[in-house]
C-alpha cells in the first residue's frame, strides 16, 4: 500500500508554493481486481477563500505530477500501481482534517466516524460541532447529546450540507457566470 505521510512529504510542499493549504492526502481503489483504478485523491484549498478553482487544481496537479515523476526517476516510487491524480477543492460539506478545520467550522453540522466506540458503544456520530480544545473534539450528537473523544481516534470525518453552511461558506469563483450567450435556432 502507499506510504500516504511520505506522499505528504510531497506534496505539501507543492501545494505551499502555490500558496494552498493542504486539506487531505488519500489513495484509494484496488489495482489487482482490474475494474477498480488506484486514485491519487489530494485536496486543498486557498486559506483565503476555502476553495480551489479549476486553474488551480490543473497548476497543483502539474506540480504534484512533476514531482512524482522526478522521485519514479531517481528510483523512488511511491505508488506501485498504475493510479490517477486527482487534485480538488475540499466543497462545502468538506472533510475535517485538521484542527483548523475543528476549531474553524464549530457551529457547523458534523458527520464523524470513530475508530473505537464511546457513549454505548456508537462509532457514528452526528450533530453539532462544538470544538476542539487540546486534542479533544467536543459534538452534540443528535442521539447521545455532548460526546467528547480525541482527534487521533477519528476514523473520518465531515461537514453535512445545511442551508446554514451554505449560507455561511464564501461564494465560489463566479468570473464570467454574468456573461449569458444567447444561441440563435436555425
Amino acid at each position: 500500500m502507499a506510504d500516504i505521510a511520505r506522499i505528504t512529504e510531497i506534496v505539501e510542499p507543492e501545494a505551499k508554493a502555490l500558496g494552498f493549504d493542504l486539506v487531505r492526502v488519500i489513495v484509494f481503489g484496488k489495482s489487482e481486481v482490474g475494474d477498480e483504478e488506484v486514485t491519487l485523491q489530494v485536496m486543498a484549498e486557498r486559506p483565503e477563500t476555502g476553495q480551489l478553482v479549476i486553474e488551480d487544481c490543473a497548476a497543483l496537479s502539474h506540480r504534484i505530477s512533476d514531482a512524482l515523476d522526478a522521485l519514479e526517476e531517481r528510483g523512488e516510487v511511491l505508488i506501485e500501481e498504475a493510479y490517477r491524480l486527482e487534485v480538488s477543492s475540499p466543497g462545502i460539506d468538506r472533510p475535517l482534517t485538521r484542527v483548523k478545520d475543528f476549531a474553524g467550522w464549530a457551529g457547523h453540522e458534523a458527520r464523524v466516524a470513530l475508530k473505537n466506540p464511546v457513549e454505548g458503544n456508537r462509532k457514528s456520530l452526528q450533530g453539532e460541532l462544538i470544538g476542539i480544545e487540546g486534542d479533544l473534539v467536543s459534538l452534540e450528537d443528535k442521539k447521545s447529546g455532548r460526546v467528547s473523544f480525541p482527534l487521533s481516534d477519528i476514523h473520518s470525518a465531515k461537514l453535512v450540507l445545511t442551508d446554514r453552511l451554505i449560507a455561511a461558506t464564501r461564494p465560489l469563483d463566479t468570473c464570467g457566470a454574468d456573461e449569458i450567450v444567447e444561441e440563435q435556432e436555425d
